[in-house]
């Protein structure tokens, strides 16, 4: 089984995905099956055209809209279409999520709920074509681990339902916020919208590693075209390959070592609310944990014992962050070693939906996962149940993990 490389180069939309991966093989008759299951087919007319960008030459997936009805599509109406589909299960999730991150990325920006969200540009049909197709795509390709590279977003501004947006546009923004995805600023320069809510959103889904493997061969490629004009080629490209990842488990040593620093002071005179701050702030800044205790000092008055592990290289940073956000005139510091066992962060499907978690490879070759402890207080919260119980229907129900980083 082979492994998908997502291209953008420099950025990423839905047609220019859908384009390649026609170029890559995928017959039209798979691309369009799930939209003829969806009851679409009298909307839309696909058209796959040979074409070039900066004398490249690729494909161009065009939509025609043949859609007559003035009714705008909100999260509700698509929610119903796809749940109510006759689709397969991996197919119908995948287009699902894809849908709900843009609902809860529009919904977040517009201050409004989810479902309430009319999705204009995104609802139209033309979207939808492409979020359904690449789902087809994928599922028809089937490959082990989908990988991309960082996009690139550009600047200026882009004419939406909404008026006139500054690019990125504030569901690009949202989107790879939540996702916490890495992005390239190489071409920020370049006026134009590389990168669009509805290509993003698909990264976001769809792909398992947002970095290249370290080694992998070509066995074959397609190139999609976009419509935008540019001092150099706008495509996208997919290619199929089969990835030899040694930087990965096989190579790493775990548990691994590594060196840590340790600062500590006692504070007598200071509140318990600044105590409290200066501990969060040390947090926000980077220390890997931070713990604190009443203790006992001289002329027994009750003061803090304050204890902070953090990166060797941020050393300087928090010397100066105990004299500028505590009252203590001394800190101490020493060098220790640590053994820590690979871990990463990612995300994995459930009942619930998407639920962050952290994977931890154990030195036998197990992985196992844990929701993040935000993650498990606000289910507990939305669902009445005991951290408990969620835990258990998070670990009972979970399916398919997406990591948001390599093993580290």
């Amino acid at each position: 089984m082979e492994d998908v490389f997502i291209e953008c180069s420099p950025g990423i939309s839905g047609d220019m995905l859908l384009g390649a991966f026609y170029d890559l093989g995928v017959p039209k008759k798979v691309i369009e099956q799930p939209l003829i299951d969806l009851g679409l087919t009298n909307l839309y007319n696909l058209k796959f055209e040979e074409s070039k960008s900066s004398s490249i030459r690729g494909i161009r997936a065009q939509v025609k809209n043949i859609d007559s009805s003035p009714t705008k599509r909100n999260w509700r109406s698509i929610k119903s279409l796809i749940l109510k589909g006759c689709l397969e299960e991996k197919l119908k999730q995948n287009i699902y999520e894809i849908f709900e991150s843009l609902a809860f990325a529009e919904g977040e920006v517009h201050g409004i709920k989810p479902e309430d969200v009319h999705f204009h540009e995104i609802g139209a049909i033309d979207s939808l074509v492409d979020i359904i197709g690449v789902c087809a795509a994928i599922n028809y390709l089937n490959p082990k681990k989908v990988y991309c590279n960082e996009p690139m977003l550009g600047k200026g501004f882009v004419q939406t339902e909404h008026g006139k947006l500054s690019v990125p546009p504030p569901a690009v923004i949202e989107l790879i916020r939540k996702k916490n995805i890495k992005v390239v600023s190489s071409f920020d320069s370049i006026e134009g919208e590389l990168s669009t809510p509805t290509g993003i959103a698909l990264l976001c889904n769809l792909v398992d590693y947002h970095q290249l493997p370290s080694k992998y061969s070509i066995n074959s490629y397609g190139v999609g075209i976009g419509n935008l004009k540019f001092s150099f080629p706008n495509l996208v490209r997919v290619y199929k390959i089969t990835s030899i990842d040694d930087s990965s488990i096989n190579q790493q040593i775990n548990p691994k070592c590594e060196e840590i620093s340790i600062q500590e002071a006692w504070i007598d005179d200071q509140t318990p609310e600044d105590i409290s701050n200066f501990v969060e702030k040390l947090r926000i800044e980077g220390a890997y944990d931070v713990s604190y205790q009443a203790i006992n000092m001289k002329k027994n008055r009750i003061g803090f014992s304050i204890q902070a592990i953090l990166p060797t290289e941020k050393r300087e940073i928090f010397r100066r962050l105990w004299f500028d956000y505590s009252n203590t005139i001394g800190v101490r510091e020493r060098i220790q070693l640590r053994w820590i066992l690979l871990r990463r962060r990612g995300e994995c499907s459930t009942t619930f939906g998407n639920i962050k978690v952290k994977q931890t490879l154990r030195p036998d070759g197990s992985i196992t996962m844990k929701p993040e402890n935000d993650e498990v207080l606000r289910l507990k919260i939305d669902h009445k149940k005991s951290a408990e119980e969620i835990r258990k229907i998070i670990k009972e129900s979970s399916k398919k993990f997406k990591a948001f980083e390599n093993w580290k």
